[in-house]
């Protein structure tokens, strides 16, 4: 039987829009002359139905972060839409989310208030956040003195511990130290088991694609080039890699 769909795709074109380096010395009326822009996606759409592992492959540069942000809301389209279907929804991405100007603690309410739960369910989570993060006196000080795996290990934490229907993870599993990855590798394969939830993954490691997803999409230049199993799908992408890695 059929399940109901989590996220639904259509369409989605997004554009990036900037000034050339030019155009500084530029008179004002010759500015729009000047414009830059690349469109990320180019109508990208397809379908994850709730419970289902979908990871997302491709060359830097094919649009799966930008895909993932619009999923979550933070980039809207320029055309097309993405319909979540009434979930909730996390998104887990290096410098994404945080007020860095805020203590570590203060931004695990934030966040958990961005995410739609309450201060009180917050509160009976925040040691177990805590705890799992495992960052030490960190937690009481700003997040801009916070390296890049301090940050990935509250982001996680934070993620995991306040679970949401549908959770989009952008290669925090490959930030941090070995123990953490493997009590994150952990917590994720504890996660997705739940078959309520929705987990998208984007991630240069083809192993770790192939262990937790139970399918495939792959990304190219802002398009779907194709879509199916892992076991169909990654051996046509190393293939298509190793082919042209010049």
């Amino acid at each position: 039987m059929k399940k109901e769909n989590a996220i639904s795709v259509k369409n989605l074109h997004i554009t990036y829009r900037g000034l050339k380096k030019t155009s500084i010395r530029a008179s004002w009326k010759h500015l729009f002359n000047k414009v830059e822009k690349f469109e990320a996606l180019k109508g990208v759409s397809f379908e994850v139905e709730e419970g289902q592992i979908l990871g997302i492959i491709g060359k830097n540069g094919s649009g799966k972060s930008t895909l993932l942000k619009a999923i979550a809301g933070i980039f809207s389209s320029d055309k097309g839409y993405v319909d979540l279907h009434g979930h909730t929804i996390s998104l887990l991405s290096i410098g994404v989310g945080f007020n860095k100007k805020l203590t570590g603690k203060e931004n695990i309410y934030l966040s958990g208030m961005l995410l739609g739960f309450s201060e009180d369910e917050i509160h009976q989570k925040e040691k177990e956040i805590i705890d799992f993060a495992d960052i030490g006196d960190f937690i009481n000080k700003p997040v801009k003195t916070y390296s890049s795996g301090m940050h990935s290990k509250l982001a996680f934490a934070i993620t995991a511990i306040l679970e949401t229907d549908i959770m989009l993870i952008d290669e925090v599993l490959s930030v941090g130290d070995a123990k953490f990855k493997k009590k994150s590798y952990n917590k994720m394969k504890e996660l997705i088991n739940d078959d309520k939830r929705t987990v998208i993954i984007v991630s240069h490691s083809l192993g770790t694609i192939k262990e937790l997803c139970d399918r495939v999409l792959w990304l190219h230049d802002g398009l779907v080039k194709d879509v199916g199993k892992p076991q169909e799908i990654i051996p046509e992408y190393e293939k298509f890699m190793l082919e042209n890695k010049n």
